[in-house]
């Protein structure tokens, strides 16, 4: 974990509105800051986490950025995970949990914290996260100043495409159990765990062991799926949630802030999904770091070089005199 102290942290009230309740649902999204998000002349960063459902603290390490740039950086929990509001109520309801409710937290979040006003924002989004963010930033939403799409993808149809691309990479004994156990559901066995610990050490995280803050993580994943569950589904093998058929492709070109779009040479997030990015989005750097996995930020060898290469990037950003 990152060993610098938070600024500030705190929870957000965020109502929804529950399908079959009248009333909204009273809820809170928590928060961490680390720098003056007040008195500061330069943009701050939104780090969005992915998932869906595994919290902030795999990302802290973006947190350095305040000290060696000067760049502010604000850290959340989206509804249904990690310390914000938990609703296992909505389990399977994929009418509730989709883009829209995490666009309404963002925005909610934004304005609280009056992150538009002044020099403005920047937006980070890892994985599910960058689909969330590059769907916010084709919005235009005012005081955005930059976009860094990390491990993210275009379309979830590519998503999968990319999945399969990385189980045709595995040894053919690997592949044989994954196709036994998704082909009668199972998740549970020794035999497609095995397979499943081999696949994430080589596409998801490469660092060995995982650093303690991607166990944080897939920790958040485990003790409440019910985000996960209903928006992907039972495993990262067999996408069947409510984000089946999402794709920000079409408004890619309307996004008009400066956008870094990185993955890793191994990534779950394989090429072809970053193609879309880097084709349509107008003003946009495509970076893939060799070696690297779904989690370059924590990974030995690029961990320092994405947290320069992401803290350039923001730090292009010309403040007003």
């Amino acid at each position: 974990m990152t060993s610098l102290t938070p600024t500030a942290e705190g929870n957000i009230p965020f109502s929804v509105q529950i399908p079959g309740k009248e009333q909204k649902n009273p809820c809170t999204t928590y928060y961490k800051i680390f720098g003056d998000i007040s008195a500061t002349k330069v943009p701050r960063l939104v780090v969005v986490h992915g998932g869906p459902g595994a919290a902030h603290e795999y990302l802290l390490s973006f947190a350095a950025l305040w000290d060696r740039y000067g760049i502010p950086v604000v850290f959340y929990d989206q509804i249904g995970c990690g310390a914000s509001s938990h609703l296992p109520e909505t389990r399977g309801d994929i009418s509730f949990w989709k883009e829209e409710l995490f666009i309404a937290e963002l925005e909610n979040l934004l304005d609280h914290l009056k992150l538009r006003d002044g020099p403005g924002f920047h937006l980070l989004g890892q994985s599910w996260g960058g689909l969330l963010g590059a769907a916010y930033a084709a919005r235009r939403p005012r005081g955005l100043q930059r976009l860094v799409l990390a491990s993210a993808l275009a379309s979830i149809d590519l998503s999968i495409r990319s999945i399969e691309l990385r189980r045709e990479e595995m040894p053919q004994d690997i592949r044989d159990s994954l196709t036994k156990c998704l082909g009668e559901n199972d998740y549970e066995s020794p035999q497609f765990r095995e397979a499943a610990a081999l696949f994430s050490k080589s596409f998801v995280c490469r660092a060995d062991p995982f650093p303690p803050e991607l166990i944080a993580g897939l920790r958040h994943l485990a003790e409440d799926t019910t985000v996960y569950g209903t928006m992907y589904g039972p495993s990262v093998f067999n996408l069947n949630g409510s984000l089946s058929g999402w794709t920000c492709i079409p408004q890619l070109q309307q996004i008009e802030a400066p956008t870094l779009v990185y993955n890793g040479e191994f990534d779950t997030s394989h090429d072809i999904g970053q193609e879309p990015f880097f084709e349509l989005i107008p003003r946009v750097r495509w970076i893939t770091f060799p070696d690297g996995g779904h989690m370059c930020h924590l990974e030995p060898g690029l961990a320092e070089r994405v947290l320069k290469v992401v803290g350039e990037f923001l730090a292009q950003h010309k403040s007003p005199k």
